[in-house]
């Protein structure tokens, strides 16, 4: 076991679940976080949980978007993916939300989906689900941890279980090392500048173990 592994607590292999119900929620303009929800999605998989990939509503006109060749090209490519529900939530013992920051916040779109969940806050039904949160900016100090913290704050008041990966391994420093969840820089030719998609793999995989522990305390 290397140094850095003992320094941060890198644990075994993660043991195939079975039981796992996760939902991978996210908005995108330009593609990366769409991505970024595919590897999740990728990750959770191999760890055992059932996955459900899902975009929430879009709210710009449709006339903004076609003036953006890569927003244009984002909602086509995702035009087949199911727009998120209170059902899906409810559905799912974990949530991953991959979001882009706007001035160190969510976008308005993820934040409308948030803001109607009322009724299954009011019912309990967010009680206890686990939770995890990755973003990307054109900065590395372009308000990357403050956009995960302002999802996090919604999800304390759910009495969501948050799941950040924390330094918990190695795999994290190549992606940038941001503890409150994997974010990544987006050049202006619109691709990643770090590679991020081990860490994404493994904050997927870890958000399911800790759903899988939370179901089994719950037994």
């Amino acid at each position: 076991m290397s140094f850095l592994s003992k320094l941060f607590g890198k644990t075994k292999e993660t043991e195939k679940m079975t039981n796992v119900k996760l939902a991978v929620v996210f908005y995108s303009m330009g593609g990366t976080n769409y991505q970024m929800a595919k590897w999740a999605a990728e990750g959770a998989k191999e760890a055992g949980a059932e996955v459900r990939v899902l975009k929430v509503q879009e709210l710009a006109p449709q006339s903004v978007i076609d003036g953006n060749e890569a927003w244009k090209s984002t909602v086509n490519a995702t035009k087949d993916v199911p727009v998120a529900t209170s059902e899906d939530l409810e559905w799912a013992d974990a949530v991953i939300f991959s979001v882009p920051t706007r001035f160190g916040n969510m976008p308005s779109q993820m934040k409308q989906f948030l803001d109607i969940q009322g009724g299954l806050w009011a019912s309990g039904k967010t009680i206890n689900k686990v939770v995890s949160a990755m973003t990307s900016a054109q900065n590395p100090h372009g308000g990357q941890e403050a956009t995960l913290l302002s999802l996090y704050t919604s999800m304390m008041h759910w009495g969501a279980i948050i799941a950040t990966p924390g330094y918990t391994d190695p795999v994290l420093f190549g992606a940038g090392g941001n503890p409150y969840g994997t974010s990544v820089t987006v050049g202006q030719d619109g691709k990643m500048i770090e590679d991020v998609q081990a860490a994404v793999k493994y904050q997927a995989k870890r958000t399911v173990t800790v759903a899988e522990w939370v179901k089994k305390g719950n037994e």
